[in-house]
């Protein structure tokens, strides 16, 4: 008789987004008069650049043709776009990264979940708390958690390094000794940013104690202040501790392109094994690549003009961020984020639950948002709005919740 994984029997509910939908499009169906507008899921609305789109329609033509026409994509991706992403994201900020370093995939979330697979089920993984859902739940799929506890909230075999006011929503350093650390800088959601001397702090530690870190750098390029690092390996030391997980979704749009990378220096050896060697196995017995068109789309990005483009598009998102913050402030909400990062992360009126306020938004003010407790216990209290909205409409829902 089949069985099933029972570690995916302990997952809680439905996932975070896709009870939003069911309780706005509940809200909708009851009220198809009502203007909803969303500023929840971080999708972004602007369309891609238009050097972008043009680097895909000529991909697309060279499909068409015989003797430009290509299958599948080499392992780690086409070497045109692993050259492009070294020298620009990280040969130019110091960082000697090697395109072979470099793992070319359908996005930073495939990454983020796919990428405990390299690791042994008795690894102790460390967390922050709030934190995005997707680290934790692969590894509940994974058999890493435990059990869940329904007293705190949190499930008894992982670690959680509490993200609050008290620490600026920066973790500190765990008591316990984690093997595997997610850390995800400018973070989703609290829209922190940590400084390079307390990413080296976090560097120093998993290279004394053989921690690995996955690095989440998804938001970098919407870093507008000085000493924020864009990447972890402008920390010493860095290449033999750290996998860094990267993105084309936030930065040129690619949302609904698909289009990612991972880096894992040939330094980084546990157990023995130089684990780009295991995540390469993986990679090339699980995935067959990133479509060609995709990856010159990604190429693209780094010429002269997708550089200029993507930089008026970030500067756009991040207008509306410092529209919602100043609103909200000026409403006499607590917020934070904003500054590096297009998530506002604001304290919920009056001691209300995540998910009251979350109802309350909706039904009084028709704007959607993400309940801070989706993404963890210590999340309860607070609320995440993105930045990712048209501009008229996100003036609009911050109008509206300052007239609730």
């Amino acid at each position: 008789m089949v069985k099933v994984n029972e570690d995916y029997l302990k997952l809680r509910g439905s996932y975070l987004f896709s009870e939003i939908a069911k309780r706005v499009n509940a809200y909708s169906a009851n009220n198809p008069d009502k203007k909803i507008i969303r500023l929840g899921i971080g999708d972004v609305t602007l369309p891609i650049a238009s050097s972008i789109t043009d680097a895909l329609h000529a991909a697309v033509d060279e499909m068409a043709v015989k003797e430009t026409f290509k299958g599948y994509a080499p392992d780690l991706g086409y070497e045109f776009l692993r050259k492009a992403i070294s020298e620009n994201d990280y040969k130019a900020r110091g960082c000697q990264i090697e395109a072979d370093e470099v793992f070319v995939s359908d996005g930073a979330k495939s990454d983020s979940g796919n990428i405990q697979e390299i690791f042994g089920k008795d690894n102790k993984v460390a967390v922050c708390d709030p934190v995005y859902p997707v680290y934790v739940d692969t590894n509940v799929m994974a058999g890493r958690s435990g059990d869940f506890d329904e007293a705190t909230g949190q499930w008894k075999n992982l670690i959680y390094m509490p993200c609050d006011e008290n620490n600026g929503f920066v973790a500190e350093l765990p008591k316990e000794i984690p093997d595997i650390i997610y850390l995800c800088f400018p973070n989703n959601p609290t829209g922190a940013a940590i400084t390079k001397d307390k990413l080296q702090e976090w560097v120093d530690f998993a290279n004394k104690n053989g921690s690995v870190i996955i690095y989440d750098a998804a938001y970098e390029a919407y870093i507008s202040e000085e000493g924020i690092p864009h990447s972890i390996y402008e920390c010493e030391g860095a290449r033999t501790c750290a996998i860094e997980i990267h993105s084309f979704s936030k930065n040129a749009g690619f949302t609904g392109v698909r289009l990612g990378y991972t880096v894992i220096p040939k330094d980084l050896v546990r157990d023995g094994v130089a684990l780009r060697d295991l995540w390469a196995r993986r990679h090339g017995t699980k995935y067959n690549g990133a479509p060609y068109i995709i990856q010159k789309a990604g190429e693209a990005v780094y010429s002269v003009e997708g550089q200029k483009q993507i930089k008026e598009q970030i500067a756009y998102y991040m207008n509306n961020a410092s529209y919602i913050l100043n609103g909200l402030k000026e409403a006499g909400f607590t917020v934070y984020g904003g500054v590096n990062a297009p998530y506002i992360w604001l304290k919920t009126p009056n001691n209300m639950d995540s998910w009251s306020f979350f109802d309350k938004l909706l039904n009084t003010a028709n704007v959607v948002g993400t309940p801070g407790v989706g993404f963890g216990a210590h999340g309860e209290g607070y609320f995440r709005l993105t930045a990712f909205g048209d501009a008229d409409a996100t003036k609009e829902a911050v109008d509206r919740i300052k007239n609730m």
